[in-house]
């Protein structure tokens, strides 16, 4: 049996899975935690790697290892590849006033969604680096390299060796503010406008490209992907299918053959890890809005999910908006969330459990919308991530969205990807390899459109932090 290894070094863990090259089945994992916070000392990364590659057993067995990793992370390298300081994580939302800076810089949305195929928002690594122009500019000034939480770790996998050695993938880069998916190329002149001078970047392979060896020799590495490309990839995504992930963050994609560009921001133009594209919305609440109203109501998430299920479609006109950490789509990473709608007949905890499910649902449709404006049929929509494990959002989903949903079996889809990647570069075949996906529910529910329409009565109505 030939063993690859898949990583998923997302914001709040290091996941690893080793699975068989040819059948993908699971023969071990293994897993360390993140520190929590918006800014991270990658050496936390290593620490956790290191940690998870330990309880799944060590490379030694291993044939190939691929990286997935959270999108957009500011990792910033010295000439001698040392980390300058500690990372700006996706999350991080002090570099908003930089994001609207550079957008009217350029000339607006339109120039930017044709130049990368992407308007800049705080998220974005051209943002992060304005950031650090304007607020450190020792720290800028001594930046050497630039790259991503994934190209780190394939690098230190390689045994680090030298800036000229980082890579990267089509995903990933595709994230930055300073890489067209749609003309595979950087744009450096973006890249200097938000540090300030030019730097190394990562060269950016193919998606079955090898990006050399691991330091002992004896496992090959793939490029590697960002999270919700490699997400794509552990699904087996293809061409007109949507995956909608409640996790840490609430994501929305869609797998096309052609490039999207959207002017307004709303959807960003990324690339997948097959050659295709990606368009997507992320929000940065999503599973936390159950963990907060199960917190607030002080039951577990299966009574929370119990007490939605119990109330009404539309919770009796209350409803969430749950901008608890700001929000990235719709760009407004100063809001706060708000409820509204409260009356004598809807000030209960079953009514306040259905309005955070389906406040939180909206906002994954209006995502589902922007991403298929662009014109592909949606396939199929598969509904991913810790989230997906409540039975209310799993029951309540396709009504809210408006169309059946599946809900593959619990699984590390990110690492899973990665490791299909691995699998994919130790073949050489055209395409990754086929592995069988059993247990896949699928879930039906009338649409209920005046959810939404009465969601988007109320969506802009929130105060500032």
């Amino acid at each position: 049996m030939t063993l690859v290894a898949g990583v998923d070094s997302s914001t709040q863990a290091c996941k690893v899975v080793v699975r068989d090259a040819e059948t993908g089945e699971l023969v071990r994992s293994g897993r360390a935690p993140h520190p929590p916070g918006t800014e991270v000392d990658p050496s936390a990364w290593e620490g956790a790697l290191l940690s998870a590659l330990a309880d799944a057993g060590g490379l030694d067995d291993v044939a190939g290892i691929a990286v997935g990793g959270q999108q957009h992370g500011m990792v910033c390298l010295d000439e001698d590849g040392a980390v300058v300081r500690p990372a700006l994580l996706w999350n991080d939302t002090r570099s908003a006033r930089a994001a609207e800076d550079l957008t009217a810089e350029l000339g607006g949305g339109a120039a930017w969604a044709e130049a990368v195929g992407l308007v800049p928002v705080a998220s974005f690594t051209v943002s992060k680096l304005r950031w650090l122009a304007e607020h450190e500019p020792q720290n800028a000034a001594r930046t050497a390299a630039v790259c991503l939480p994934h190209d780190w770790l394939t690098w230190l996998l390689a045994g680090k060796p030298g800036l000229d050695g980082l890579v990267t993938d089509r995903g990933d880069a595709s994230g930055t503010g300073y890489w067209s998916a749609a003309t595979g190329e950087y744009r450096l002149d973006l890249l200097e406008r938000g540090l300030g001078h030019g730097a190394v970047v990562p060269r950016v392979l193919g998606p079955a490209e090898a990006a050399g060896r691991t330091a002992t020799g004896r496992a090959v590495l793939g490029p590697g992907s960002g999270d919700n490309a490699a997400a794509a990839l552990g699904l087996a995504a293809g061409p007109g299918d949507v995956v909608c992930s409640i996790g840490t963050s609430g994501v929305v994609d869609m797998v096309t053959r052609e490039p999207l560009a959207d002017p307004s921001g709303t959807v960003a133009g990324f690339a997948d890890a097959t050659g295709h594209f990606l368009p997507l919305i992320a929000t940065l609440n999503a599973a936390q809005v159950l963990d907060a109203t199960a917190r607030l109501l002080g039951v577990d998430h299966t009574e929370l999910s119990r007490l939605a299920l119990s109330a009404p479609a539309g919770a009796g006109g209350l409803v969430l908006v749950p901008y608890l950490e700001g929000e990235r789509t719709p760009n407004r990473p100063d809001a706060t969330g708000a409820l509204h709608g409260l009356t004598q007949a809807t000030a209960d905890r079953a009514h306040l459990a259905r309005a955070a499910v389906e406040g939180l649902l909206c906002g994954l449709a209006d995502g589902l919308d922007a991403v298929a404006a662009g014109g592909t049929p949606v396939r199929r929509v598969f509904l991913i991530g810790g989230g997906a494990q409540s039975e209310a959002v799993r029951r309540i989903a396709p009504a809210v969205l408006g169309v059946p949903v599946l809900v593959p079996p619990a699984s590390e889809y990110v690492a899973d990807g990665a490791a299909r990647q691995a699998a994919w570069v130790l073949s050489g075949a055209g395409t990754p390899p086929d592995w069988p996906a059993p247990g896949t529910e699928v879930f039906e529910a009338d649409p209920v459109p005046s959810v939404r329409e009465r969601y988007a009565e109320v969506r802009e109505l929130t105060a500032r932090r």
